[in-house]
């Protein structure tokens, strides 16, 4: 990878929402050495202090937000509403926000968190506050969020690795805001948020199809591209949840001709095959491997995705895929084993590309095709609670009685 990363003296804040945490004192405002090199303006970063936090603009006031105390223990609390703290900062009134399946992994305890630390990392929202030296947004606007934060102006955001962005991090991370609540502080606000239509707040439809640009829409995305999905390909998806789901239908959209869903839930299945999947295998392993060269002639599939993240999943992927081809992986790992044969990759020329998708870089591609309808990935989300209801809305996913849950505030 071109070019070394410029570290800033202070530790580099968390990255993974899977991180365990430590907890850190409060605010404080440090200029960067990028400020220098990066006009107009001065890029700040995130560091910490021993000193107390700075005051704020107005009145402590509070507001509801999801916090996790240990697995299954969700609760939606008083906390402190944010307010911009650094020039740099936007505070989003949150429209829309939602669980993601990754978030199953700290509610089951198998993904470390403190206790009374946010959570949620997919959001929308109007901007309410902005800092001195935002120039994007401003009051009033409909925007966007990313899963992760990012200044917009380092080595890595120019490259459209936002994700490795050196001031970059997770929403829910400790001392930060989660987006399962009524507010969030943007860090970054010009590097992170995107502005969207005024008119399209108006639009439940629209707004929800709008909010998987925060997350799944931009992984599915990924997961295409690092599969090298082309016109006229064939595309396997291992994975029914709500990145496989948009996986399917970002192949669709990139011109594949025949896309193959692995998938044993029937709900979700049908979703795939709205969404663009002309075959549907119900079964897992070996059977499943089996039935995927049967439908290819006994060669697999040119273009596979990996939306899982297990040993099996992968193992499955790597099988299914055809000489020379390529697998796109965004399944967020879990498990001691990854799955990988390197000798049988070796022996047929099969790439791997893919990892945490930096879907900042992508929104602004995929924008326009979910402004028109030319996709429509709402019918991932299957059920509606509003912030009080969070914790049934996790019950109900971790029950797989829900798909995925979206959150509203009005």
């Amino acid at each position: 990878m071109p070019g070394a990363r410029t570290r800033a003296a202070a530790p580099r804040e968390p990255r993974r929402a899977d991180a365990e945490f430590t907890r850190t004192a409060p605010f404080s405002l440090v200029r960067s050495p990028l400020g220098a090199r990066h006009a107009p303006g001065t890029a700040y970063r995130e560091t910490r202090s021993t000193t107390a936090e700075p005051p704020r603009t107005r009145k402590t006031r509070t507001m509801r937000a999801t916090t996790i105390h240990a697995p299954f223990d969700m609760r939606v609390e008083d906390v402190p509403e944010p307010v911009v703290q650094l020039p740099t900062d936007a505070v989003v009134r949150v429209l829309r926000a939602c669980i993601c399946g990754s978030d199953l992994w700290a509610y089951r305890g198998e993904a470390a968190r403190q206790p009374g630390q946010r959570i949620g990392h997919e959001f929308l929202g109007v901007v309410e506050e902005t800092g001195s030296e935002v120039g994007t947004v401003r009051r009033g606007d409909l925007v966007v969020a990313p899963f992760m934060w990012s200044d917009g102006t380092c080595e890595y955001c120019r490259e459209g690795l936002t994700t490795s962005c050196v001031h970059g991090g997770f929403w829910g991370s400790v001392g930060y805001d989660g987006g399962q609540g009524e507010a969030v502080r943007v860090p970054f606000a010009d590097g992170t948020l995107v502005a969207l239509p005024k008119e399209a707040a108006t639009d439940d439809h629209l707004l929800t199809s709008l909010l998987t640009l925060s997350d799944v829409l931009g992984t599915g995305h990924h997961a295409a591209l690092g599969a090298g999905v082309r016109p006229g390909s064939t595309v396997a998806v291992v994975g029914d949840g709500a990145v496989g789901l948009c996986a399917v239908l970002a192949a669709k959209r990139l011109g594949a001709e025949r896309i193959i869903a692995l998938g044993r839930h029937e709900v979700r299945t049908e979703i795939a095959r709205r969404f663009g999947a002309t075959d549907v295998v119900a079964s897992r392993g070996e059977e499943a491997v089996a039935a995927v060269r049967e439908l290819t002639r006994g060669q697999g599939a040119h273009c596979v995705i990996e939306a899982v993240g297990t040993e099996q999943s992968m193992s499955t992927a790597v099988h299914i895929t055809r000489d020379g081809g390529s697998i796109g992986y965004v399944g967020v790992p879990h498990g001691s084993g990854t799955g990988l044969d390197l000798s049988v990759m070796f022996d047929r020329n099969i790439a791997l590309r893919g990892g945490v998708a930096p879907v900042r870089a992508y929104i602004p591609d995929l924008l326009p095709d979910v402004l028109d309808g030319t996709i429509d990935p709402s019918p991932v989300f299957d059920m509606t609670v509003d912030v009080e209801g969070v914790p049934d809305g996790y019950k109900a996913m971790d029950e797989r009685t829900a798909l995925k849950v979206l959150v509203t505030n009005g």
